[in-house]
């Protein structure tokens, strides 16, 4: 009687090989996943690994096979050829791997406008705590968002991003509270900012907000002639005023003549060019703000005649070791040329160290400016303020301001009549502890003593101008860094002293009409009528 296979023998061999068959298809699924659908990474994972346990309970389960095959002679060949392969696999494994440990990326656009701000890179580098940016918006637009997330998350190992399609997740963006598309939660210890732009100075500044947990503010003084911080004229501040609120600050005017005192929410006081002198309950104001631990920034304009306009205020700026020079500052190197300027405007690419000019190697002009250097040390309690912003060689202090006013006759450099020649510096800063400070509450009955504040610190900036932020001027190469990094510094918010992004630059091709005629007819018979020569020549060698 002839022997029979068991049944159960043909039906385990057929359900083994669906489960090859299955593995095979999971693992091919994996890949296409990872290329099609990046954002289902964890089914991605899970398919590639059920899909390798179903090939090996497969591949054991035909182990005989398997066997005679290993033992034949194509056998050992294959065998060799599965190893090299094996091996070639497992090293394209270990060099992406280390390469995804080691990232390096590169922008190679003229501008570096795909990479961010030497700003936002410090921020970054220095944050103390995990931070996570959920963007909500379409799936179409999360992967254009991806891109521009990856140079957050590259920066540092503290950042995570996180992208929701509010339409497939409504409850997940009702609890964040979204209300429009291409929102981006930002999520920092306890505190939320939410910011409605991918744009990199909206991002950070939202960054600062959440960090800092506060909005500062920024006072400009009015009622002398100052620069006006909304006027969007030449002459006024409203482009940088505008820049200071991407640096999460928050910009008003004041009036010390009625308010009498500086506000207690003021992180910094500007003034900004008056043309008239402040009064005596103005200038005690100021006083009383700076001994509190205050912040100002003064910048003056030279005087209009050989006497002072503002000696009130001067006097004031003398007592914290400011000197100002009763001069105009002539640069006579021929760079303000390259800006479209002449000699009256200095143009400085000097700046000794100081946290406010540190790795700043941008150009900044100060159109009719004075000399401010250290004053009297024995007159201002100790203070010594640090000069920061300095001219050329081939610059001087001009003291015959008649001679500059009406504009007639050649302007020299003539020290026997008080010229002092260059470097002439600009732009001096002073800090001290505050002398006023409120005494520290007694801790409650049964409490530890809380540990001692710091001493606050009242910090001076003068500048012998007030011309370099107007609107009319603020896009020369450095000013605007300028202007802002000075705040900053005078906010006690070094981390935010830097090189702002940078925009595109215009890499346009303007043609005349005669210029677009040739290019015309050098693509329609020019190119053309070339290959067809070098055609008709390579015909002609081979007969």
């Amino acid at each position: 009687m002839a022997s029979q296979t068991p049944p159960s023998s043909s039906s385990s061999v057929t359900v083994f090989g669906l489960i090859g068959w299955l593995g095979t298809l999971l693992v091919f699924a994996s890949v296409g996943i990872r290329f099609l659908r990046p954002e289902w990474a964890q089914y991605q994972q899970y398919a590639a690994w059920a899909g390798l346990a179903m090939v090996l309970v497969y591949v054991a389960s035909e182990w005989r096979d398997v066997l005679t095959l290993l033992q034949s002679r194509s056998g050992r060949y294959g065998s060799m050829s599965a190893v090299g392969l094996i091996a070639f696999l497992g090293i394209l494994v270990a060099v992406n791997y280390l390469a995804s440990r080691q990232n390096k990326r590169w922008d190679f656009t003229a501008n570096q406008v795909y990479s961010l701000s030497d700003q936002t890179i410090k921020i970054l580098k220095e944050l103390d705590a995990p931070v996570t940016f959920t963007v909500f918006d379409r799936e179409l637009a999360l992967d254009n968002s991806r891109k521009q997330m990856e140079s957050y998350t590259y920066q540092s190992s503290k950042v995570t991003a996180e992208y929701i399609d509010p339409e497939k997740n409504p409850l997940r963006a009702r609890a964040a509270e979204i209300t429009s598309l291409g929102t981006v939660l930002i999520q920092y210890k306890d505190r939320t900012e939410r910011v409605t732009s991918m744009q990199e100075q909206a991002v950070a500044n939202a960054l600062v907000k959440a960090i800092t947990g506060e909005t500062r503010k920024v006072y400009f003084t009015q009622g002398h002639g100052e620069k006006d911080h909304v006027s969007t004229d030449r002459a006024g501040y409203s482009a940088i005023a505008q820049a200071l609120s991407t640096d999460n600050y928050g910009v008003e005017k004041i009036v010390l003549a009625q308010t009498r005192e500086v506000p207690a929410d003021a992180t910094v006081l500007v003034v900004a060019g008056p043309s008239t002198d402040f009064l005596q309950p103005e200038v005690d104001a100021v006083s009383r703000y700076l001994a509190k631990g205050g912040k100002l920034l003064a910048l003056i304009d030279p005087p209009a005649g050989s006497t002072s306009t503002t000696p009130l205020l001067d006097g004031l700026l003398q007592s914290w070791g400011f000197a100002l020079g009763m001069n105009i500052v002539v640069d006579a190197s021929g760079i303000g040329q390259l800006l479209g300027t002449d000699a009256s405007v200095p143009v400085v690419a000097n700046y000794p160290p100081h946290p406010i000019t540190e790795n700043f190697q941008l150009m900044t002009a100060f159109p009719l400016a004075r000399s401010v250097v250290a004053g009297d040390a024995a007159t201002s309690g100790g203070r010594i303020p640090e000069v920061f912003a300095q001219t050329g060689a081939q610059s001087w202090a001009e003291s015959d301001l008649a001679a500059l006013s009406s504009g007639s006759g050649r302007v020299e450099l003539n020290e026997d009549k008080g010229d002092k020649p260059g470097p002439i510096s600009l732009a001096a800063a002073v800090s001290a502890p505050a002398t006023e400070v409120p005494p520290t509450p007694p801790p409650a009955e049964g409490a530890a003593p809380a540990e001692p504040k710091p001493t606050p610190q009242s910090r001076v900036v003068v500048i012998g101008d007030s011309d370099f932020p107007t609107n009319g001027i603020l896009g020369v190469q450095g000013n605007r860094d300028f202007f802002q990094n000075t705040v900053n510094w005078l906010a006690q918010q070094e981390g935010l002293i830097s090189i702002r992004p940078r925009e595109p630059q215009d890499r346009r091709i303007t043609m005349t009409a005669e210029a677009q005629n040739m290019v015309f007819w050098l693509s329609i018979f020019g190119i053309p009528g070339f290959i067809f020569a070098l055609g008709l020549l390579n015909w002609r060698g081979r007969r």
